[in-house]
């Protein structure tokens, strides 16, 4: 009686405790948290997304000797048992007596699996845990074939420094794939097994050295291994892991990437830190890397020009630490920027770090093939990513889209306005005036639309707006190309007074590039789930903003200024001989430096300034020193590894290339002198109609 008592008191507990147990289907539909991966274009990781860091693999990717030295170490018995091992039960209990300890464990893989896969079973050392344990295993042994429990255990179990399963941990400590891992780092792995902080070959190589071992000789004897393979795994030294590429590569992309991905994850349904997503990317590492190497170069040489203002102007130092308010004297700043490695303080970064962004675009499908939010070194780098988040004055750079409204309205390359001093009202009821100049301090006779671009003009980009189109119109023009920040419809609106964000501006450009067409600017091509199912896949919204015809004959100006305007060091400085068109840009106070430009492959956008718009680069630093290099230099540096063909855009219908006299603008006489001669491109039906009228007759060359 009291035995049917016990019997059914017990069954009753193990009902009990039962119920607090993973149901079948909660088995079926196990799938442990693993990473998610942001790939490039050309198959490089850029950035791993987790809480637990672990990779998926499947049971047939998994080395026979990784296999052989676990059930070895761990569970001898893995194939024969249905769960639980009576006679690893008793073996423990033996042993625990002989020693008076409970040191020796019993646990099955299956049982180990059963608390890496329930936290509701528990890991404190009790035998109401084992019971659970136990009663899991049994569960799971019934639910799971034996490669497939082998398969789950494989990636839930932890290996230290955060990593879970077997792929991780091969990538963490000998940087490879599972499936390229020897014998011995086989058994260094399952050597951490029981203790993987004590065993780490990271940082108890000796200790690791030892286990692993150990783990060789244990699987020996199990007759796993020969004689001849286990002599030559001990004999080689502990695998270390090798440092390749350098860390941080693309950080402010990858960073924009998780940005983007948050604000679509509840739509699709996704965890971006525990689904083991491969997110395909657009960015080409190859560009990233020539463009983050001409970035440093500029950056560099740009701090070290603000560095030497600081230390002779001691007007602007003192200005500087002002509106920094961190309580720190002049002598301190300069013994700081005067210091062989220089490490400027937070407190002080917006002052004195010069900052920048740059992005590159392919033109016909709007990917970005490259991405820098702002400095790269680890002591500088951090989450505000200039390129998307930072609104700044485009200066000059904003021109393209006045003159493009001009030549809409039919005026052309040759339409001439005065280069003289005019007065500019800030806002719409003209209350607030300003007088602009040329960046130069020049002024001049009439002067062509051609060269008012080419050599950035800012007056006669002021009576653009002033006598040939209206405010209004400019910024429908700059938001049909995409521009999103508030642009104020005033005549400031010449001398790009409204903020830009640099991908936009650079998208912008991108569609005068390409014809045209506008693609938005994407950086995800497709995101797959762990078993390579498509969740979704992105493509550009496309849209023609512009006719190609006059798009063109804007381009053409916009060479001009590549080929004998502002950013002609880039044909006899920096070599870049490919067909190109850009323009460069500076704020009044040079706090923002830019040039942004293209070739009919790529379109890239640079920006150089100070955090602080109060704070200047310098006095000399315009757009076509600060930022232009950067440009030119990383340019020059795709080409040499992109085998680009050799193309340039072609002439669409709607363009005419007419002979004209440069003194009158008009069709050539036959009495045009030879070095009057010159030939510009039209629209058709905006083409000259006149014939010279300075050279209407032989004598006209006498003429006073």
């Amino acid at each position: 009686m009291v035995l049917t008592a016990l019997f059914i008191s017990v069954i009753i507990y193990l009902i009990i405790i039962a119920a607090d147990l993973p149901s079948l289907a909660e088995l079926q539909q196990f799938n442990p948290d693993s990473v998610s991966k942001i790939m490039s274009a050309d198959g490089k990781l850029i950035k791993e997304l987790y809480i637990y860091k672990r990779d998926i693999v499947r049971i047939g990717a998994v080395p026979k000797d990784l296999i052989n030295t676990l059930i070895s170490m761990e569970d001898r018995d893995f194939y024969n048992h249905a769960g639980v091992s009576i006679k690893g039960i008793v073996r423990a209990i033996l042993i625990d007596v002989a020693t008076l300890s409970t040191r020796q464990g019993a646990s099955t893989i299956t049982q180990q699996l059963a608390r890496n896969m329930y936290n509701t079973i528990g890991f404190k050392k009790t035998i109401l845990r084992k019971i659970k344990e136990l009663l899991t295993a049994i569960q799971i042994e019934k639910t799971f074939t034996k490669a497939e429990i082998m398969e789950l255990y494989l990636n839930s179990v932890y290996f230290g420094h955060g990593a879970y399963g077997v792929q991780s941990a091969a990538a963490d400590y000998f940087g490879k794939d599972i499936g390229d891992l020897s014998l011995g780092e086989c058994a260094t792995l399952i050597g951490l097994l029981p203790a993987p902080a004590k065993y780490s070959p990271l940082n108890h190589p000796d200790r690791a050295l030892v286990r692993r071992n150990l783990v060789l000789s244990v699987t020996h004897d199990r007759g796993y291994i020969s004689d001849q393979k286990y002599a030559e795994a001990l004999e080689k030294p502990l695998s270390r892991k090798e440092l390749t590429e350098k860390p941080g590569t693309a950080s402010y992309f990858a960073e924009y990437i998780r940005r983007e991905l948050e604000k679509i994850d509840e739509e699709l349904g996704i965890n971006l830190y525990k689904d083991g997503l491969i997110i395909h990317t657009t960015l080409n590492m190859e560009i990233q890397q020539i463009l983050e190497a001409a970035f440093q170069r500029g950056i560099d040489h740009d701090q070290a020009v603000l560095n030497k203002e600081y230390l002779k102007d001691s007007e602007k130092l003192k200005f500087a630490l002002a509106q920094s308010g961190f309580p720190i004297t002049a002598d301190s700043a300069r013994k700081i920027l005067k210091s062989d490695s220089l490490i400027i303080p937070v407190e002080l970064r917006n002052q004195f770090l010069v900052q920048g962004a740059a992005v590159v675009l392919d033109p016909g499908n709007g990917h970005i093939l490259a991405m820098i939010g702002g400095r790269n070194e680890d002591i500088y780098a951090d989450h505000f990513n200039r390129s998307v988040q930072a609104v700044r004055q485009p200066g000059s750079v904003f021109k393209p889209f006045i003159y493009l409204t001009a030549l809409e309205n039919h005026y052309k390359p040759t339409t001439q306005l005065m280069n003289q001093p005019i007065q500019v009202c800030l806002d719409a009821a003209c209350k607030d005036k300003w007088n602009p100049s040329n960046h130069d301090g020049s002024t001049g006779g009439l002067t062509t639309l051609r060269d008012g671009l080419r050599r950035s003009l800012n007056l006669i980009s002021v009576r653009v707006v002033q006598e040939l189109v209206t405010p209004q119109q400019v910024k429908q023009t700059a938001r049909d190309f995409g521009i999103s920040t508030r642009l104020d419809a005033v005549e400031a609106i010449a001398l790009g007074s409204s903020g830009v964000i640099p991908l936009e501006v650079t998208a912008a450009y991108a569609a005068i590039d390409n014809n045209g067409i506008y693609n938005s600017p994407i950086g995800i091509t497709r995101i797959e789930d762990r078993y390579g199912r498509v969740v979704r896949e992105f493509s550009p919204e496309s849209r023609e903003v512009r006719d190609e015809a006059v798009i063109y004959l804007l381009r053409d100006m916009m060479r001009s200024v590549v080929d004998a305007g502002t950013g002609q060091s880039i044909r006899w400085k920096y070599k870049f001989n490919r067909p190109a068109a850009g323009k460069t840009g500076t704020t009044n106070s040079k706090a923002d430096a830019w040039f942004v430009g293209f070739t009919p492959q790529i379109a890239m956008g640079v920006w150089v300034g100070m955090d602080d718009p109060a704070i200047s680069l310098g006095k000399k630093q315009y757009g076509s020193q600060a930022a232009l290099p950067i440009w030119a230099r990383a340019m020059k540096g795709i080409y040499e590894v992109k085998e680009y063909p050799p193309t340039d855009w072609e002439r669409p219908a709607g363009i005419v290339e007419v002979e004209i006299c440069k003194d009158s603008y008009e069709k050539v006489s036959q009495w045009c002198p030879r070095d009057s001669r010159i030939r510009e491109i039209f629209l058709t039906d905006a083409q000259p109609k006149k014939i010279c009228p300075i050279h209407s007759n032989p004598f006209s060359r006498f003429k006073d």
